[in-house]
């Protein structure tokens, strides 16, 4: 079982909860066993396995980019994303993924199409050469520390344990699937081909004789709600038995992953804690309910953590 893995868990009904419903599908000869094959388990990213707030990672990485953008044109200022990243609205630019969440896509496809232009043209290489470079140097401003150091060590412990019990852990992000794969095998032992994620559709062109991909300026899917599911099952050709998740674009995944016909477990990671993490509950309400309704434990920061963040 390997229950010295969650270290950074403390005693209670959360981490028992993991501890149980792990030994129930390991045991050989149980009613609950499952065999290794089908021992998959889905992780969301953003808040669930590394801080999101005061922005997702890569709308930072995104937003740095539209900032060269308005300074060499001035008259994309007077549209969105540019006006806002120009004018450093704040409100604006953190309000576009929890009016999402409530049900209002105005903003977001205002974003998506300046962000979907941010880089264009860029072969597929040299985009994960500047994610990985900015993942590596750049840090979250509020907590003061390195984003590859904002990832949650208790997920992180959690990813490890599972995989200890031959579970098969794969990324299911609203974030970048290419944003993710420079770093999702070293950060969270995660390889590149399980990394589930938004796309932009790609371009296969030939640079003397030399085939190679290009990111366009057209959305392939957004890995969110619905979508997820529909990725999972694209991707993985199974319904996993485990989820975690943080959000309202967490739901169906979260669901999904306990509605088949054996053992299954969600959990929900709530962001309580006020003094080691940045808290809040936008964007969560229903997932919120919901867990409660289905009885999915949820994760508190708060209680559940004995430690938060990567050394």
């Amino acid at each position: 079982m390997q229950e010295g893995l969650l270290k950074s868990w403390n005693h209670g009904a959360t981490r028992q909860a993991i501890i149980a419903f792990v030994a129930r599908v390991t045991q050989e000869g149980g009613t609950d066993y499952v065999p290794p094959a089908a021992r998959i388990a889905v992780f969301d990213n953003d808040g669930c396995l590394w801080c999101e707030k005061p922005m997702p990672i890569q709308a930072d990485f995104l937003l740095r980019r539209i900032a060269e953008q308005a300074a060499a044109d001035p008259a994309l200022c007077e549209k969105q994303p540019w006006k806002a990243v120009h004018d450093k609205d704040q409100a604006w630019l953190g309000g576009v993924i929890t009016q999402h969440y409530e049900g209002d896509d105005t903003a977001l496809k205002q974003m998506a199409a300046g962000l979907l232009s941010a880089y264009v043209d860029d072969e597929v290489g040299a985009f994960a050469e500047r994610a990985e470079h900015f993942l590596r140097s750049a840090q979250n401003p509020v907590l003061k520390r390195p984003y590859l150091k904002t990832a949650y060590a208790p997920m992180r412990e959690l990813l490890h344990y599972l995989e200890a019990n031959q579970f098969t852990n794969y990324i299911v992000s609203g974030g970048g699937r290419d944003f993710m794969r420079p770093i999702t095998a070293e950060l969270y032992g995660i390889p590149p081909e399980r990394v589930v994620g938004t796309t932009v559709a790609l371009e296969y062109r030939e640079e003397d004789g030399v085939g190679k991909l290009f990111h366009t300026s057209r959305l392939e899917v957004f890995d969110d709600g619905p979508n997820k599911v529909v990725r999972i099952w694209s991707r993985i050709g199974a319904r996993p038995i485990f989820a975690a998740g943080n959000s309202n674009g967490d739901i169906q995944m979260l669901q999904f992953a306990t509605q088949g016909k054996g053992a299954s477990l969600a959990l929900l990671v709530t962001h309580d804690d006020d003094e080691r993490d940045i808290p809040y509950t936008s964007g969560a309400q229903k997932s919120v309910a919901l867990a409660k309704e289905r009885g999915w434990p949820l994760v508190s920061v708060r209680d559940d953590w004995s430690r938060v963040f990567v050394d």
